[in-house]
């Protein structure tokens, strides 16, 4: 993999992954671009504990363009995108709209290729790979940065979800915080950990579901399963069999492979409605340790945290999505009208081999 840092006009960074190590990327943004002004504001709920950011800048952002006027395309003639050059493997930048900033963090915009009418399921897994060293830099980069605690890599696909642009991207987000969903978890884990005299619940977790009948495909270093308790239709977590705190933690085994079994886990989403249906939207979530402090995680060390993926879609059933009503959006009490077992089995039953 080559890597090349450069900026756009206004200043924000943007970096190249090639996967030849004598490509040159020397291209100018042309564009007349003034210096981004962001309100990113991070706010704390004092009932709650958790963390508000207010970016009211983002009401400008561009929305659901036509494809001859994508932002991530490569630049071509009198086109000019925020990328400046004419094509590229894997391209991130600083968001020019994001929901954090400055002392509130940091977002990137991640974009996989460079084919606009491509998803993530279309790459080849030399491709994927590449995504994956993407992701894995990134991680290390913005754990530097003072005031950034918590990196969160993640693909919005669908109009269903709100994605406001086609290209086949993703983003990054990193956080001044740890995130509440991630305390959550660092609090069952130091429960667990207190309670057994030391025994790892992501550990528990995964020797569970190996014993059971919702695992949806396993290999040498991944396993792939529907939670017994899964919040979504049709939901799954993927683990590397030997846990690491963060994607910097994967071993060259676990790397070699993973982009096979993603890849196979996106395209069997695609196929879970059968034949002729649209594709299929869904969340893709990379849930890593946090770089900061887990004092308040009585006992708890980021050894301690698994990461792992957990891929999710809103459709429930052919032409049907659901929706986030009453219990889920007021309680946070999820109802899911799929059994996980169900869900596993159908997942099973669509093995593109």
């Amino acid at each position: 993999m080559k890597k090349t840092s450069t900026r756009l006009a206004d200043g924000r960074e943007l970096i190249y992954y090639d996967s030849r190590d004598d490509t040159v990327r020397d291209a100018v943004d042309r564009r007349p671009l003034d210096r981004t002004v962001t309100t990113s504001e991070v706010r704390r709920d004092p009932l709650l504990g958790d963390a508000v950011a207010i970016a009211s800048h983002r009401q400008g952002r561009i929305y659901h363009p036509p494809a001859d006027e994508c932002p991530l395309c490569p630049s071509e003639g009198g086109r000019l995108s925020e990328i400046p050059d004419s094509s590229y493997d894997v391209a991130v930048f600083e968001n020019r709209f994001p929901s954090l900033a400055g002392d509130s963090g940091r977002c990137e915009v991640v974009c996989f290729t460079s084919n606009h009418d491509a998803s993530f399921a279309d790459l080849t897994e030399a491709q994927a790979g590449l995504v994956l060293e993407a992701w894995t830099d990134r991680t290390a980069e913005l754990s530097h940065l003072p005031s950034v605690e918590q990196v969160f890599c993640f693909e919005n696909r669908g109009a269903e979800i709100g994605v406001t642009l086609g290209h086949p991207h993703g983003q990054i987000y990193a956080y001044p915080f740890t995130t509440p969903r991630t305390a959550l978890m660092l609090r069952s884990v130091a429960a667990h950990k207190e309670a057994t005299g030391g025994e790892n619940l992501f550990d528990a977790v995964l020797e569970r579901e190996l014993a059971d009948e919702r695992v949806v495909l396993e290999t040498e270093h991944w396993v792939a399963f529907v939670p017994f308790s899964a919040h979504w239709p049709y939901e799954v977590h993927l683990y590397p069999r030997r846990r690491v705190p963060d994607l910097l933690g994967l071993d060259e085994g676990a790397r070699t492979e993973f982009p096979k079994v993603y890849l196979e886990l996106l395209r069997r989403f695609d196929r879970i409605f059968g034949e002729g249906e649209p594709p299929t939207p869904y969340i893709s979530a990379w849930h890593q340790a946090p770089f900061g402090t887990l004092e308040e995680f009585d006992g708890v060390v980021r050894e301690d945290f698994a990461l792992h993926l957990e891929l999710f879609t809103i459709r429930r059933t052919s032409g049907k999505l659901k929706f986030l009503a009453g219990s889920e959006s007021g309680m946070n009490v999820f109802i899911n009208d799929v059994p996980p077992e169900t869900a596993a089995q159908r997942l099973r039953e669509v093995a593109s081999s």
